[in-house]
């Protein structure tokens, strides 16, 4: 690969990895063509881009971006995921390697923080953001939930007592 090309790979991963707030380091070994469609369709309907980088121009990339920690993870032919969504690749990768065991996360960069395959599957065991997001909302309207509630308990009060009485004259009238 001519020098020119090999600055432009090495500028593209690097703009790449400082726009994403996850990029994911994937090893895919020995998966074939139809495995690998299926993979990358599933990681595009997230807005996840993989691209295959060589290895060298990567590591100068990762060393010009402080970033040497995240070299250990370029073993063999690696794929990389980058996204915006921190939890979306993650996830992906994860239930694509329960079907194909060959494609797994070897490590990666979090907002410009090297982490681990470990840390990549907490990472994916994670709500999704519309699951934390009906959480909080249930966290949020619980307390106006129960005020409602508080508000109109001597109301619902009254009408019970009402009720009882109404019961109890019917019982003295049948009487």
């Amino acid at each position: 690969m001519p020098t020119q090309e090999k600055e432009q790979a090495i500028q593209e991963f690097k703009d790449r990895l400082q726009q994403s707030k996850v990029a994911i380091a994937t090893r895919f070994i020995g998966i074939n063509a139809l495995q690998s469609t299926v993979l990358r369709k599933k990681l595009r309907d997230e807005n996840v881009l993989l691209k295959v980088y060589k290895n060298t121009l990567v590591k100068r990339a990762l060393d010009e971006l402080g970033l040497s920690g995240a070299v250990k993870y370029l073993e063999g032919p690696t794929a990389w995921a980058f996204c915006a969504d921190p939890v979306a690749p993650a996830k992906v990768l994860k239930e694509y390697n329960k079907e194909v065991e060959k494609v797994s996360m070897a490590g990666g960069v979090l907002e410009g923080v090297v982490i681990s395959k470990e840390q990549l599957d907490a990472l994916a065991s994670l709500p999704s953001r519309e699951a934390l997001l009906g959480q909080l909302v249930g966290v949020i309207s619980m307390p106006l939930r129960n005020f409602v509630s508080v508000i109109n308990a001597p109301n619902r009060d009254f009408v019970n007592v009402l009720d009882q009485i109404r019961k109890k004259k019917e019982e003295t009238q049948a009487a």
